[in-house]
């Protein structure tokens, strides 16, 4: 107990973005907590859906090919240790402008569409990520559409 008091102390005055580069309040790692939520609705996560959340993170915040996976994992490990979505979606809410959240909306399709299917699972999850983000019926359903056309696909 002591030594997690001393582990408080000397955290405190330390740079907040060291801090939040590894954690659930990193808004990259939020955003692949909930990449990786998504992909494993089904309970099946294929290579292609690893690749396209890979992908789309180094895409979206401008990562090389490393620094994408090690986002990935500290998102997948975030992910595996969460209780509820609040704690990622709260994150990106606070930290995005409505158009940025329905951008990431579209990104949640994107891997969802990355093994040629989506399962009902995946889809109540991100109508639930959706409405905790405030992003509409109607945009998240235009998202899924152009998901869906990119990836080939047609619902």
């Amino acid at each position: 107990m002591f030594e997690s008091f001393r582990d408080f102390l000397r955290t405190i005055g330390k740079d907040e973005s060291a801090r939040e580069a590894s954690g659930a309040d990193d808004l990259r790692v939020a955003t692949a907590a909930l990449l990786f939520h998504i992909i494993g609705a089904d309970g099946i996560v294929t290579d292609e859906e690893r690749k396209k959340t890979r992908a789309v993170l180094a895409q979206e915040f401008g990562l090389d090919p490393a620094e994408a996976d090690r986002i990935a994992e500290a998102g997948r490990e975030a992910d595996a240790g969460a209780v509820d979505l609040y704690q990622f979606t709260s994150v990106l809410k606070a930290r995005m402008e409505a158009e940025h959240r329905v951008r990431f909306v579209e990104m949640l399709w994107e891997v969802t569409y990355a093994d040629g299917e989506v399962h009902e699972l995946e889809d109540n999850l991100i109508w639930r990520i959706s409405d905790l983000l405030g992003v509409s019926t109607r945009d998240r359903m235009l998202m899924k559409r152009e998901a869906a056309n990119r990836s080939g696909l047609s619902d």
